[in-house]
């Protein structure tokens, strides 16, 4: 696709005074890649630099504390509150600097959401004792995170006296002082998300009755004030705007879009010189986490930034799942004039560069697994699952730029061996990949078709390796011998898992399938089991659709199994994490009544948490019944009998039972080649079951590894 196509994304731009190259900015994440003691040190530096490298033309930092360690919000959050934390993020913007892109710093008090505080001892800062909530957030996690999330303790609030609001006002200001000395070209000032501005805007959380609070212009007034005297301190010509929520989504009595105009007009008149527009939730809602700010829901947060583009004169930075070609369309037609983009520049920093050389089909797609922005609420970095290099930037530049061409064996057409054959071939080896099926793609073809997003994901490995130089051999079985008379330097092993039937009372009744045995028969492929276990027109219709190859084709799949699908009304799904909620998923939707039976208290496993919220709130709402912590599951020949987790017993009607657990590490191939002096290492699920994260991570450090020799 040509470049004029993101014409407008393309263009250059100006908030203020600051020119900048295009209309991307990479939106502000909390990242949790600052040091223990809240100064920007190498990891932070070379995470921004990557991202100048892929040609943004704007890099907004994570939450930067202007009280620090007060309001902070992760253990390895970047400060700003003393002159000890300037020399480290000048460092930071000069790399920025070296590859054309400019930076803002975001000043940032957590306010009620800053969970280090509540772990540390001290109170959090807010305009009133906020009211108690009731909603299913926690029941979301795993007992695991849930263990980790609620460390921290029992929240204590500190009510702000107007002397403490004065102090807040003057360490912004101060803070946007140090930020310009480091070199920085802008700074946004964080009023949305909940935290301590936020939380004066907001009518739900501002009870107050003095002159911040009760009408917007009174509730706005902190806000406001943090305006003018970081607009005082810096100068006229420094740029400098504010992030808002356009709207509390699911808040009853929160922000509105009404709200968020009155305040618009006024930071604007305070002397703002842009306006990012953002959203917030219910944080008690567990499906409302990825329905505001990092909304699973194309353009979600696009109309308020319309409707607020019309109420001010300065520059509107939008964002929210956006696709590029609807950004730039948007951008032509005047909603808004910078397209702010989080989880894509984590998926690939170097979409910029990309879209200007022409390249769009290279951009390595984000898959809204959630990986990223989870991370926060178990207080680890942030990683991607689509780009392993992730936070780690700076432990890669130390790796060897030139490496001996060698010869590499792959064995397994799955993300992990895709993956590892197209670093190793960008690295200029000899990759030879070798798959026992007709097609690559392993289990992520079937979970692109359970999952859309995943299909993006799939379709750019493939084509990235139809760029280049690797010899696939499909259809082909890698024994010991073949690969041995290919005289490899390395051989890997990414056959993926191994997929046994569980042990199962009456799990081999014909109207059983196991995981594989859904994936073969809605992709077609061959398999003794399956044809004792489906009748002569399902064979013929499978057969058909293998022949014409139809069932190769995820979109037409998708739409066809709307119509007919050789499955009956009611159907037991066994294991409720990854797999079979997306198959639960995915059948519903397609008119079948589900139930799930998991042996765990929790389910989702393998989902990344904000994503489980969501997925499991749907599910619900679609009426598929999610039994977890049952016993005794026993399939009968038209119904299920279980205990429940309350010890009672439950049966539940099926036409078809779905054994959606069984994964395995898979050690069949290394035991295979332990005799033949072939060393072989292993990546992926053949290790055990790490779904694409896992895969696409090992991929990444082998290829490493192997280059490194």
């Amino acid at each position: 696709m040509s470049n004029l196509a993101f014409s407008n994304l393309l263009a250059p731009g100006k908030i203020g005074k600051l020119e900048l190259r295009n209309r991307m900015v990479v939106a502000a994440m909390g990242a949790n890649f600052g040091e223990d003691d809240g100064r920007s040190g190498d990891r932070v530096l070379a995470y921004h630099e990557e991202q100048a490298k892929g040609g943004v033309g704007l890099i907004i930092s994570g939450a930067c504390g202007v009280a620090f360690p007060v309001g902070k919000v992760q253990p390895q959050q970047i400060a700003i509150s003393d002159d000890c934390y300037i020399d480290g993020l000048k460092k930071v913007v000069d790399a920025v600097h070296q590859h054309g892109a400019k930076f803002a710093l975001q000043l940032h008090h957590g306010g009620l959401v800053a969970v280090e505080d509540t772990k540390a001892g001290r109170p959090l800062w807010c305009p009133s004792i906020p009211q108690p909530t009731q909603g299913d957030f926690v029941n979301g996690f795993l007992m695991s995170e849930l263990q980790i999330f609620s460390a921290g303790g029992v929240p204590s609030f500190k009510v702000l006296e107007k002397e403490d609001i004065q102090l807040v006002i003057q360490q912004f200001a101060k803070a946007a002082v140090r930020a310009k000395q480091a070199g920085c070209d802008a700074v946004e000032v964080h009023g949305g998300h909940g935290y301590l501005l936020s939380s004066f805007l907001s009518p739900k959380t501002n009870q107050r009755t003095d002159e911040y609070g009760g009408s917007d212009e009174n509730r706005a007034r902190f806000v406001v004030e943090v305006v003018r005297a970081v607009r005082s301190a810096v100068g006229p010509d420094f740029p400098v705007w504010v992030k808002l929520d356009s709207r509390e989504v699911g808040k009853q009595g929160g922000i509105t879009l009404e709200h968020a105009k009155v305040t618009a007009r006024l930071v604007e008149q305070a002397g703002a010189d842009a306006i990012t527009v953002s959203a917030y939730h219910d944080g008690s809602q567990g499906k409302l986490h990825s329905a505001s700010n990092i909304p699973h829901e194309p353009n979600t947060n696009l109309p308020a930034a319309k409707v607020i583009k019309g109420e001010v004169s300065i520059p509107i930075i939008a964002s929210g799942r956006v696709e590029m070609e609807h950004a730039d369309r948007e951008i032509a037609a005047g909603h808004f004039d910078f397209l702010m983009m989080g989880r894509k520049l984590l998926a690939d920093p170097f979409l910029p560069v990309k879209l200007k050389q022409g390249r769009v089909e290279d951009v390595r797609p984000c898959v809204y697994c959630y990986t990223c922005v989870s991370a926060i609420y178990t207080q680890e970095p942030m990683r991607c699952a689509v780009n392993a290099e992730l936070g780690v930037e700076y432990t890669r530049l130390r790796l060897p730029q030139n490496s001996t061409r060698k010869r590499i064996v792959v064995i397994g057409g799955g993300p992990a061996g895709m993956e590892l054959s197209r670093r190793l071939a960008e690295a200029n080896q000899e990759v030879i990949l070798i798959e026992q099926g007709k097609t690559l793609g392993g289990t992520l073809r079937f979970a692109s078709l359970a999952y859309e997003p995943n299909q993006r994901l799939l379709e750019w490995l493939t084509g990235q390796l139809q760029k280049l130089p690797v010899a696939v051999h499909l259809n082909k079985t890698a024994t010991p011998e073949l690969v041995k008379s290919l005289q490899p330097d390395h051989v890997v092993v990414a056959a993926g898992a191994q997929r046994d039937m569980p042990e199962i009372s009456g799990g081999d009744l014909s109207h059983v399938f196991s995981g594989d045995d859904m994936r073969k028969l809605v992709l077609g492929e061959r398999s003794p089991t399956l044809k004792q276990k489906t009748g002569a027109f399902t064979r013929f219709m499978v057969t058909l659709g293998a022949l014409t190859g139809l069932n190769q084709r995820l979109d037409f799949l998708r739409k066809i199994t709307r119509q007919w699908m050789p499955l009956g009304k009611d159907i037991v799904i066994v294991g409720g994490d990854l797999v079979g909620l997306e198959l639960a998923e995915f059948l519903c939707e397609r008119g079948r009544r589900v139930t799930v039976l998991h042996d765990e208290p929790r389910m989702g496993n393998g989902l990344m948490l904000v994503r489980r919220l969501r997925i499991l709130a749907e599910l619900r709402e679609h009426g598929v019944a999610l039994q977890a912590g049952v016993t005794d599951v026993a399939i009968e020949p038209d119904r299920v009998s279980f205990i429940d987790a309350n010890g009672e017993p439950q049966q539940v009607p099926a036409n078809q039972v779905i054994v959606a657990k069984g994964a395995c590490a898979n050690s069949n191939l290394r035991a295979a080649f332990a005799n033949t002096g072939i060393d072989v290492q292993e990546i992926g699920d053949v290790t055990g079951v790490g779904y694409i994260e896992g895969a696409l991570r090992d991929a990444t450090e082998v290829a490493d590894s192997i280059l490194s020799q």
